[in-house]
């Protein structure tokens, strides 16, 4: 993973450099802000090294200095952290779902290579080749049991010159020592196998996976590196699958002539295997491509259609994740993934993408899924909410967005690395909805256009929030808030303001903003609770004082994403 540049965050975020010359005015003092070679970024030069500095580190590394003469320079390494810690957090999230789809795309290779051998020396072969190129080895080696025989072969060695494969058919032992444990590991500890002569001197690790059939052990992989710690448990997790793939090869290629029923295992052991890469590419992306099956898919296939694209995101999930160990934020990120994902399946949609506290997810009917699987939605994170109060745990807010436009689904990538993507300006617009919710103090809102594609809407109840112009975008957007989700009683008082609250905001996209503060606190007398009206009561009370900004056309400018 690419080092985080303080130069770079800076460049990225565009109201920080503003922020921090607001900052240093208003504290009537100067800052420096250095990189790791002590290049200065932002602000006074001569601050270097002449002056009070603290660092920024994130894991072992120091991303940045900041120097000052303040004795309030924390705020600024408060708020220059939280940056650094949330960049970090998305590349390792990047990192992890990339090494994912790495690691499926081997076991989906390797599947595919060992679906066109027969003889177990093929299959021994094309194993290795996997195993040694996936895992970084110096050299490696299968080892097979004959059973009829009785006798130990080596159908396959690749590398360095690390391993006897003569005494290693001869030494029983070896297998027994590894393979018949039916055990796999990392050894460290190999002065014993050193003198039987089996591995060279300069060996000082080996990986070994064993070869399990049906009812007995085949036989054992075993790579070997000659540096310390050279294989880590991930190694080992990635050789367990290869391994538990040749197995089935391997004994239906033994059996394949006296019993026709190993076949049938082989085809069901590598059916389970496209199951479980289904759960990975959602089988309804692969339907709409018109596949029937992951493994019809090509490079190229693509399929161009109108879809709803909804977007959930856990609000505040920073503070909550402070509280938790890495294990409980996993759990919990988990365990309300577990609660939403069959919402979205129960109303049409799938999941295109799982995204650490959030949830992008697709609706390729129709656009009222979408509403429906919110509203849907919002009532399980409330039922969730009793349970956690009950046991004195925070509640959870969720912020739900969604946009109606052209979406082109279809598989990038080369021939060696296949990706399922969506590509369309109608996922950027709907993640930027959801964003809005938090501006808007809203838990659900759509785009015009999501209302608009939605044939009857009677059993729906909407308040239009006038039109935002996006950070990045040239035309105005119009934001729909859906109140069916709410609890009763909200939702109640919602409904009976639903006349005053249209006419007040009519009355502020007019100018007419003393009216429509007038009419706004008639809403907040009956609904106190109501922040949406308390965000443009704001924005009425301002423009009133200073006036509008020049060209308003009532739309709400958003600066940021």
């Amino acid at each position: 993973m690419a080092k985080i540049s303080i130069k770079a965050i800076l460049r990225k975020e565009d109201t920080l450099r503003l922020w921090l010359d607001n900052w240093c005015t208003h504290n009537k003092t100067e800052i420096c802000i250095s990189d790791p070679s002590g290049k200065v970024v932002y602000g006074n030069p001569d601050l270097l090294h002449n002056s009070l500095s603290i660092p920024l580190i994130t894991g072992d590394a120091i991303v940045a200095r900041v120097w000052s003469k303040s004795n309030v320079l924390n705020q600024v390494w408060d708020v220059l952290n939280m940056l650094i810690t949330k960049e970090s957090e998305k590349r390792k999230l990047g990192a992890e779902v990339l090494h994912l789809y790495q690691e499926l795309n081997i076991i989906y290779g390797f599947a595919e290579s060992l679906g066109e051998a027969i003889s177990t020396h093929a299959i021994a072969e094309i194993t290795l080749a996997h195993s040694t190129n996936s895992i970084p080895a110096d050299a490696g080696i299968i080892t097979l049991w004959d059973e009829q025989d009785k006798t130990l072969g080596v159908p396959a060695v690749s590398g360095d010159d690390l391993f006897d494969s003569e005494l290693m058919a001869k030494n029983t032992a070896f297998l027994l020592q590894i393979g018949h444990t039916g055990q796999s590991g990392i050894i460290t500890d190999i002065e014993e196998i050193k003198k039987l002569g089996l591995v060279a001197s300069k060996v000082t690790s080996l990986i070994y996976a064993t070869l399990k059939g049906k009812d007995r052990i085949l036989g054992a992989i075993v790579l070997a590196g000659t540096q310390l710690d050279q294989f880590t448990a991930a190694h080992l997790k990635l050789l367990v699958t290869l391994a538990l793939q040749s197995s089935s090869a391997i004994e239906s290629a033994l059996l394949f002539e006296k019993n026709l029923t190993e076949i049938k295992m082989r085809e069901e052991a590598m059916q389970r295997i496209n199951e479980v890469i289904k759960k990975f590419v959602p089988n309804e992306f692969i339907s709409s491509l018109g596949k029937e099956n992951i493994t019809d898919v090509r490079l190229g296939d693509q399929v161009e259609k109108i879809v709803t694209v909804l977007f959930t995101d856990i609000r505040d999930f920073t503070t909550l994740s402070e509280q938790m160990s890495p294990e409980e934020n996993f759990r919990f990120v988990s365990s309300f993934n577990e609660i939403l994902g069959p919402i979205i399946r129960q109303h049409n949609g799938f999941i295109n993408q799982y995204l650490g506290d959030s949830i992008m997810a697709i609706f390729p009917n129709r656009p009222e899924d979408a509403v429906l699987a919110s509203v849907e939605m919002q009532r399980a994170v409330r039922t969730l909410n009793w349970q956690r109060a009950e046991q004195g745990l925070p509640i959870i807010n969720a912020g739900i967005g969604m946009h109606t436009g052209p979406l082109i689904m279809g598989i990038t990538g080369d021939e060696h690395r296949l990706d399922a993507a969506t590509i369309s300006d109608t996922v950027n617009t709907a993640s930027r909805i959801e964003s809005l919710t938090k501006y808007y103090q809203s838990p659900l809102l759509l785009s015009g256009d999501t209302v608009k594609s939605i044939p009857d809407t009677s059993n729906l109840t909407f308040r239009r929030l006038g039109k935002v112009l996006l950070k990045g975008k040239n035309n105005v957007l119009s934001v729909v808030e859906c109140m069916n989700g709410l609890q009763e009683n909200i939702s109640f008082r919602r409904r009976e303001n639903l006349g005053d609250f249209d006419m007040a905001m009519e009355l502020y996209q007019q100018r007419q903003f003393e009216n429509a503060i007038t009419l706004f606190n008639k809403v907040l007398k009956s609904d106190p609770e109501d922040n949406t009206v308390k965000v443009f009561l704001k924005n009425a009370k301002r423009y009133l004082t200073e006036g509008a900004p020049k060209n308003w056309n009532g739309a709400e400018e958003m600066l940021y994403k």
